[in-house]
């Protein structure tokens, strides 16, 4: 039952047995794993306080051979990230960010880039004007950097790259797609505006330390928000949950 210690950071806690918590972490070393705090819940235990969701912290962890589960033995708390959990706007937001990442990220798919990618975007949130905005940047920051950026150069479909010519964008083609294409999709498409392709293609292929400089506001920021939400369902395979996990009703 080797030991393992490793930066995490906490994306959903539920209730598990009398006392117990069952945590759903991403971590710097094993990527996204599932472990057990034992009497977690008991009022005198110091690991309740610091197994929130958002919370990021170091992690001593056990290891059975045939369990799925690891066990939580130790908790250092490096940011609690509070602010997140007591503010309904920072709170909706954080979670969308926690939601995605443990959405795409397979189990024990360690990418330390998305580690640093998610402990950055909370701190960013915390000082954020904008909750909305800093999250749908932060969504296409990920997807990008996990292999599922949208197609924008070209159709997704038949590979027609006149982008004059890519006015719709389909979540199930995983792209920009010509009229003809849009039309013998199963599904509706969403039609865009020549600002909305633009900013697509520059939120897309700008470097990440500058991407909190893009701006967008009304019809612009509106499509990118309905393209980017349908887009994450089909990587995700579901639309992703409301913000309910706080409370201990919602699974890990």
């Amino acid at each position: 039952m080797p030991l393992v210690k490793t930066a995490a950071i906490v994306l959903h806690s539920r209730k598990w047995g009398d006392a117990d918590r069952i945590v759903t972490c991403y971590t710097l070393r094993l990527g996204k794993l599932r472990g057990v705090a034992r009497g977690a819940r008991r009022l005198k235990s110091r690991l309740g306080g610091m197994i929130e969701p958002f919370t990021l912290c170091q992690l001593d962890l056990f290891e059975k051979r045939g369990d799925s589960l690891y066990r939580i033995s130790q908790v250092a708390l490096d940011e609690p990230f509070a602010k997140l959990r007591s503010d309904l706007a920072l709170m909706t937001a954080a979670g969308r960010m926690v939601n995605v990442v443990s959405a795409v990220m397979a189990e024990g798919d360690a990418e330390p880039r998305v580690f640093e990618m998610l402990e950055s975007g909370l701190r960013t949130l915390v000082e954020s004007r904008d909750a909305a905005w800093t999250t749908l940047l932060f969504q296409i920051r990920l997807l990008g950097l996990t292999g599922f950026r949208p197609q924008t150069e070209q159709c997704a479909t038949c590979g027609q790259a006149n982008r004059a010519a890519l006015p719709h964008f389909s979540p199930l083609a995983g792209g920009m797609v010509c009229e003809r294409c849009a039309s013998r999709q199963p599904f509706r498409c969403t039609a865009l505006s020549r600002g909305s392709v633009a900013f697509l293609q520059q939120a897309l292929h700008m470097q990440p330390a500058l991407l909190s400089r893009l701006q967008a506001a009304g019809q612009v920021r509106a499509e990118v928000e309905t393209v980017i939400e349908s887009y994450v369902t089909v990587v995700a395979g579901r639309r992703l949950p409301a913000v309910d996990f706080l409370t201990g009703s919602g699974s890990a």
